[in-house]
């Protein structure tokens, strides 16, 4: 760790932390020759305790400490990732980042200090967290995060990659209303073996992800939460994720309602909020129709990886 990070030093950035001096240490006053110095008052304390299990030392402040995260939900995309995070900040003890950082895959130049300054403030027994689906199926992201704190909580949500496939497609067409058919992008060439390379077949691998994750972190480590049951019963698979962060049961079925128009559970009450929400206007967006043919062919191509994925985690999803 360098001095910078040891000493919670950082040259630029707002306040104390502007001026390149440790945090809560004035800038000594300029005495004429001669004169006798006025007296300085003590400075804060520089270092403050650390929790328990805490990677890296937070900065302090007077609302918190900005900790780096002992949690992440690394996965995966169109999985029911944003659908969990929120759930979870219905939990008094869980301070997450809204927004998706991307620090381990994209922003990973701009350093650790920059990571921990987007985190929001907790106290002592709260958990930070932040969640990017990418992170599963970036590389370099299981060597990152272990440099940062080989502790980290991983939890990933996955889904059927069959529908996940669809769904992520899903979201391109809304954005990129001239994009090839689903088929067209799946399939070389519209009619040959399975695109691997295209990114919505490829994030469905999801035993050779874990492979490269395996190389950093135990399998205790991980979670792995089915996006199916978040949907079909999302107290019950938030109460897993509870569990494995030792927190105590606060999110249960009494926070859940099931939007039969949408098709996905609602949050009786959300976060800062007295009045019911559901997640944003994209969930349950439909799902351009795929013949079932194409459907089928997918389903053949994922189930040995499927089977696998289950032998590493001694979980059935139940996929096949």
């Amino acid at each position: 760790m360098s001095r910078s990070l040891a000493w919670g030093y950082e040259p630029g950035g707002g306040g104390d932390w502007g001026t390149g001096r440790a945090l809560g240490v004035p800038a000594p006053p300029q005495v004429p020759p001669g004169a006798r110095a006025p007296a300085v008052p003590a400075a804060r304390a520089t270092s403050p305790a650390r929790r328990p299990g805490a990677p890296g030392l937070p900065v302090a402040s007077g609302s918190g400490l900005r900790r780096f995260p002992q949690a992440l939900i690394v996965g995966v995309k169109k999985g029911g990732t944003r659908a969990l995070l929120e759930f979870l900040r219905l939990h008094p003890d869980v301070r997450a980042l809204g927004s998706e950082p991307h620090f381990f895959d994209r922003c990973y130049d701009r350093g650790l200090a920059w990571y921990r300054s987007l985190m929001p403030r907790t106290l002592d027994g709260q958990i930070t967290m932040e969640k990017t689906p990418s992170y599963f199926v970036t590389q370099e992201a299981p060597r990152r995060i272990h440099s940062m704190s080989p502790d980290t909580k991983l939890i990933v949500v996955v889904r059927n990659p069959v529908t996940r496939a669809i769904s992520d497609y899903a979201q391109t067409l809304s954005k990129t209303p001239g994009l090839p058919s689903f088929r067209a992008l799946a399939f070389r060439h519209g009619l040959g073996p399975v695109d691997t390379a295209w990114s919505a077949i490829r994030i469905g691998l999801y035993a050779q992800h874990l492979e490269n994750w395996l190389r950093y972190f135990p399998l205790s480590h991980f979670l792995f939460v089915s996006g199916e049951r978040l949907v079909s019963d999302p107290a019950g698979e938030v109460g897993r994720v509870q569990d494995f962060l030792g927190l105590k049961r606060v999110v249960t079925d009494k926070h859940f309602y099931f939007n039969a128009t949408k098709g996905f559970p609602c949050l009786k009450k959300a976060q800062g909020s007295s009045r019911p929400r559901c997640l944003g206007k994209s969930k349950g967006r439909p799902h351009p129709r795929v013949p079932q043919a194409v459907v089928q062919r997918l389903q053949d191509f994922y189930r040995p990886f499927n089977r696998k994925f289950y032998q590493m985690t001694s979980q059935d999803f139940g996929w096949d």
